[in-house]
């Protein structure tokens, strides 16, 4: 079975090296790995092109032209994935949040699902001691009520970006029905996943801060990525169950 991992970047020249690194030394038969960079002004996507150099076998680069949203650089990943006949299909961040020595257990547990999500809020799921009490209510909030109220959606980590597909639910959604450039993105995809009707199972993981440079969600982005998760429902208000 043939795995890729789907990292969009944007100034992570520093994470890059290492976080490829853990990767490979995973020992995971055939696993390849997606660098999708958005014209990163500190060499984020020269460094992956010298890394695809380095593992012209299992690294692969796409560049863009200019920052185009964490979503629009997904959707370019999963469709990349899928065309070069990728199995399964893992989205993760560069910076370290997502620890890669999940992944095993991820692969592990697919084999029963269609989507497996590495949850900060489910039971064992925790967030980093160095998120203060004011910044762990907001993203419990948003996350286990909010979004749920609104969508109904059973998943407890709403805005997850570390996930394990297979490659049936990203057809069956298809991909081009999902608008979101931004964080909200992550909402989108899980909404519509459960909305047809595919098996969704969270498992706990640890969120550790970003190891090196400046985290990407501003308070403004958080409000709006709040503020559409009404558009979402509406979008999607009349998508029907398609797997029982």
């Amino acid at each position: 079975m043939k795995t890729m991992v789907v990292i969009p970047t944007y100034n992570e020249a520093e994470n890059l090296p290492n976080i490829v690194g853990e990767l490979l030394s995973l020992g995971i038969d055939g696993l390849q790995i997606l660098i999708v960079d958005d014209n990163s002004p500190d060499g984020t996507g020269e460094l992956a092109d010298e890394l695809a150099g380095r593992y012209p076998h299992c690294l692969h680069v796409i560049h863009r032209e200019k920052q185009m949203g964490l979503g629009t650089a997904y959707i370019t990943g999963f469709r990349y994935a899928l065309d070069h006949g990728a199995d399964y299909i893992i989205q993760m961040d560069a910076d370290f949040s997502h620890s890669p020595s999940y992944i095993p257990q991820f692969l592990e547990k697919i084999v029963d699902y269609d989507v497996v999500v590495g949850s900060r809020y489910v039971e064992g799921g925790r967030l980093d001691d160095h998120w203060g009490l004011g910044r762990y209510l907001l993203s419990w909030w948003a996350n286990s009520i909010y979004t749920r109220i609104i969508l109904r959606v059973k998943v407890r980590d709403a805005t997850a970006g570390f996930k394990c597909w297979r490659r049936e639910p990203l057809e069956g959604i298809d991909l081009s029905r999902i608008e979101s450039s931004g964080y909200v993105f992550q909402v989108e995809m899980a909404y519509v996943c459960e909305k047809l009707g595919y098996r969704v199972l969270e498992i706990p993981i640890y969120f550790e801060d970003r190891r090196i440079g400046r985290s990407k969600m501003s308070m403004s982005v958080k409000l709006e990525a709040a503020l559409r998760v009404w558009e979402v429902k509406w979008r999607h208000r009349k998508l029907a169950r398609q797997r029982g």
